[in-house]
C-alpha cells in the first residue's frame, strides 16, 4: 500500500536536490548578473548559461524565476507528501514520541522545516559564495531549459500582465539605468 520506503527515500533527496539548485541558480544569477561579461565567460557551461538566461530581450531572467517557482512548488508538494508521516490509531507513535510530536510528523511541517533549511537556505549559501562554479555545473544549464519551458508554456502568463502593470505604475526602469553596466562600474 502506497510507495515503497526505497522508492520514497529516493524520490525524497532527489527532489530535495532539484529545490537546492534551483533555490541556488536564483542567488547564482543574480549575483552574476553584477559581473563583467569576461568574467562570466570563463566556463563554457557558464557562457551557455549567461546566454540563455541574459539573452533573449532581457526575458531569460524573469522567465526563470516563474519556472523555478512552478518547480519549487511541484517538489514541495512531493515532498511534503513523502515525510507526511500518517499511523493508525492502534500504532506506536514513530520513535515513540508523544502524542503531540507525533501529531506535528502528521502535519506534513517537519518536511517544510527539513526542505527550508536543507534544501533553500544551505545551497543558497553555497551559491552565494560560488556563483561561477555553481553556474559551470552542468545540471544547471539543464534545470534552467525545464525552467523556461516552463513558462513558455504560459501557464502562469498573468505574471507577465501583472509585472507590466506594476512596472508602469511605480515607473521601473533596468538597473543599467540607475547603476550602469557590469562593465561601465568595472572601468571606474
Amino acid at each position: 500500500e502506497g510507495v515503497p520506503s526505497a522508492v520514497a527515500v529516493i524520490f525524497f533527496f532527489g527532489l530535495m536536490s532539484v529545490v537546492g539548485m534551483l533555490e541556488g541558480m536564483q542567488i547564482a544569477f543574480f549575483a552574476v548578473a553584477k559581473i563583467t561579461e569576461a568574467e562570466r565567460n570563463a566556463n563554457p557551461w557558464a557562457r551557455w548559461t549567461c546566454d540563455l538566461l541574459f539573452g533573449n530581450g532581457g526575458r531569460g531572467l524573469p522567465g526563470f524565476m516563474i519556472g523555478r517557482q512552478l518547480c519549487v512548488v511541484s517538489c514541495f508538494f512531493v515532498i511534503a507528501r513523502v515525510t507526511t508521516v500518517d499511523i493508525e490509531d492502534d500504532e506506536d507513535n514513530v520513535l515513540g514520541v508523544g502524542d503531540g510530536a507525533q501529531k506535528f510528523f502528521e502535519t506534513g511541517l517537519l518536511g517544510a522545516l527539513i526542505t527550508t533549511i536543507v534544501a533553500s537556505i544551505a545551497w543558497q549559501l553555497v551559491a552565494g559564495a560560488f556563483p561561477l562554479t555553481f553556474l559551470g555545473n552542468p545540471i544547471t544549464y539543464g534545470l534552467l531549459r525545464i525552467c523556461l519551458f516552463l513558462e513558455a508554456t504560459g501557464i502562469c502568463s498573468g505574471a507577465w500582465v501583472l509585472a507590466g502593470i506594476h512596472k508602469s505604475f511605480a515607473g521601473f526602469q533596468k538597473d543599467e539605468v540607475y547603476i550602469g553596466t557590469a562593465e561601465e562600474r568595472a572601468a571606474r
